[in-house]
């Protein structure tokens, strides 16, 4: 079944490029089906690229996914016209008093700095509390899986040692529960964060649940056991080249970066990076929208969005 988007948005006609089904809002209006509402607070500088690339996960399920963007109103984007974002974004302010079946909040470049001096950081915790009583289920990826669990358990992050950027092994800690229901026992995910959360202060929450772990990259997966808010480290949302780029642009700002581990044909970035987490984020992300959201959500949204 579609995404639903606005069609004017460029990356409407890049999702029909990759033969991924999206539906104008003229089309989905005549049809007679209860869709899913999922919110996406984008809070990623380049917000095309990570649009296309959560769409493309949102995809991968039998649902219509009518798609709501976010933004932040207490930030100033220095990276996307202000005329984009009034024009496909919407305001919190906007949607405070209406309801969603499902809310993805991303990650952002702000890891270094204390929560408390981010400056949208009050603004996110009223989108926190929010959710709370308005969404179905939420995830939180990266710095956002960090400021979730910091917020609603007192769960501090910390300084790395140097970037954690590559693509690491992973291991499934309980295959039978719906989010990682038919996962392999290994898998890969990328990471790219200069912060962390230590494993020993998620297991002292009995709230929560690690599902996933890493030897190199640590917790990966993390749900509350009421499978309202789930928490990933790392970026499964990444597409194949987003790590190259990232790894290009640090050394032209001369910051000598690690070469991403595990990612490249043996180690040489010439040869292109090895494509091998695909799988694992698609059935991620249709396993939270059939079991987090669509199996638990109510039919009728107490204010359904508009």
């Amino acid at each position: 079944m579609p995404i639903r988007i606005n069609e004017e948005m460029p990356v409407f006609r890049r999702l029909e490029n990759e033969n991924i089904f999206v539906m104008p809002e003229k089309r989905a209006s005549t049809q007679d089906i209860r869709e899913l509402h999922i919110a996406i607070l984008n809070l990623m500088p380049n917000k095309e690229d990570t649009e296309l690339q959560l769409l493309r996960l949102l995809s991968n399920t039998p649902l219509q996914v009518r798609i709501t963007f976010l933004r932040m109103d207490s930030h100033q984007s220095k990276h996307t016209p202000e005329e984009y974002l009034s024009r496909f974004y919407r305001s919190f302010s906007d949607v405070e008093a209406l309801s969603f079946d499902g809310l993805i909040i991303t990650g952002a470049p702000v890891e270094t700095l204390p929560f408390e001096q981010v400056d949208y950081w009050d603004e996110l915790t009223s989108i926190l509390r929010w959710a709370d009583t308005n969404v179905t289920s939420t995830v939180y990826i990266c710095w956002a899986a960090q400021a979730g669990l910091f917020y609603h358990y007192g769960i501090e992050k910390h300084l790395l040692p140097r970037k954690l950027s590559g693509i690491y092994r992973h291991t499934t800690l309980y295959v039978d529960e719906p989010l990682t229901r038919g996962f392999n026992d290994r898998f890969f995910a990328p990471h790219s964060r200069y912060t962390g959360v230590a494993r020993e202060d998620v297991l002292a929450r009995p709230e929560l649940t690690i599902l996933a772990e890493s030897e190199d990259a640590g917790v990966y997966l993390i749900q509350d056991k009421r499978h309202n808010r789930v928490f990933v480290t790392g970026h499964p949302e990444y597409s194949r080249f987003t790590l190259d780029g990232e790894y290009t642009r640090d050394l032209g700002k001369g910051i000598s970066p690690a070469m991403p581990a595990h990612y490249y044909h043996d180690d040489e970035p010439a040869r292109g990076p090895v494509f091998q987490w695909k799988a694992h984020a698609f059935l991620l992300f249709s396993n939270w929208l059939n079991y987090a959201v669509y199996q638990i959500t109510p039919y009728q949204l107490a204010n359904p969005t508009v």
